[in-house]
């Protein structure tokens, strides 16, 4: 499991680029019309550099999922764009959009998700026959070596129901970073753990993404686990606003 790296530690690499990787600029996302209509994310922005770690930090029902899903290619915003590089997620068709999730987005679910009846390992090369230059030899060794660092090596052969809690988070972890992508999305990985295997988890999580020079956001309703990242964005009903860096939050609380 990762080391106890300490807050200052975390938060002091800094990001890589002095420009923002990722833009979200005034995205409001609207269910239904008329009266009926019910607007789950309103003209949220936000800026993110390569190399850092953020939190979206809410309520359940606040729109923080929806928020990131948006950012990853899951759900189409209703207006405003999001631009990671050069490409406004916002303008893809379906097709494309596929591909951006392939190739440039990594997930990490609440419930880790993995593939029941696959190994460890199999999970992580599964990710990578999603994308065209797909490459058999280079995909088991990319995941040997992914395992490896994140302290799984002798569990590469295990199935998800042998591993524990913690075991099947740093595998849902490697998988997200199977393809090399971009940005990492992180939607609440400690809702299923203690307050200490939580803190493990995100420690890696913030350490695997400054070391590779990743983007990444974590959603969080836990105000504990938020020290641990560069910036805080809270969202309510829907409305985002910036709270400062993840030490600052977390000490005024």
């Amino acid at each position: 499991m990762a080391s106890n790296t300490t807050t200052a530690d975390t938060a002091s690499t800094g990001s890589a680029s002095t420009e923002p990787i990722l833009r979200v600029n005034d995205v409001t996302k609207t269910y239904g019309e008329g009266h009926t209509a019910v607007t789950a994310v309103a003209n949220a922005s936000l800026a993110v550099k390569e190399g850092e770690f953020v939190s979206l930090l809410g309520p359940s029902g606040s729109g923080k999922t929806t928020l990131i899903s948006m950012i990853g290619g899951l759900l189409t915003s209703t207006s405003g764009t999001i631009e990671l590089g050069d490409v406004d997620v916002s303008t893809l068709s379906k097709k494309d959009l596929t591909a951006f999730r392939a190739q440039r987005v990594g997930f990490v679910f609440q419930a880790s998700n993995l593939v029941p009846f696959l190994t460890a390992k199999e999970n992580l090369v599964y990710v990578a026959t999603l994308r065209k230059d797909y490459d058999r030899k280079q995909a088991s060794k990319r995941a040997d070596e992914l395992l490896g660092e994140l302290g799984l090596s002798e569990r590469i052969g295990n199935l998800p129901e042998q591993l524990s809690g913690g075991e099947r988070q740093r595998v849902a972890i490697g998988r997200a970073l199977m393809n090399d992508p971009d940005l990492v999305l992180v939607d609440e990985p400690t809702a299923s753990l203690d307050t200490e295997l939580g803190r493990q988890v995100v420690q890696l999580l913030a350490r695997e993404v400054k070391d590779r020079g990743k983007t990444g956001i974590m959603v969080t309703h836990d105000l504990r686990m938020v020290e641990y990242t560069d910036q805080v964005f809270e969202i309510l009903d829907g409305k985002l606003s910036a709270e400062g860096t993840g030490k600052e939050k977390a000490k005024s609380h």
